[in-house]
């Protein structure tokens, strides 16, 4: 996992056409707007994460924001540990979010 500010996500999502992006706040949250592109995994809902992120292809790279940063990058490290290489964490999350938001 790489732990990474605002400018530096947006400048490799930008240059990476496998990147994904991943919410994982829950609906609640999400309905205040997401990121464009982003799938809703809820974290808190564990079962439902967990079956969410087995049918990923674990050969891209994603991109984990939540609302502060914090449960993205527990998310992160499971999956590191279930074979993903490339998992980047959105330092401040949507909190500190400056870019574009789209309804869920």
């Amino acid at each position: 996992m790489e732990n990474i500010n605002q400018d530096k996500w947006s400048q490799l999502i930008e240059s990476n056409k496998d990147a994904l992006i991943l919410d994982v706040r829950t609906p609640q949250e999400c309905a205040q707007g997401i990121q464009p592109n982003a799938e809703v995994l809820n974290f808190l809902d564990y079962d439902s994460f967990i079956k969410g992120i087995e049918r990923l292809n674990k050969d891209k790279s994603f991109f984990v924001y939540c609302r502060s940063g914090n449960r993205s990058a527990k998310a992160c490290m499971i999956m590191e540990l279930m074979g993903f290489s490339k998992t980047y964490n959105l330092l401040g999350g949507m909190i500190e979010w400056k870019g574009k938001i789209e309804d869920y």
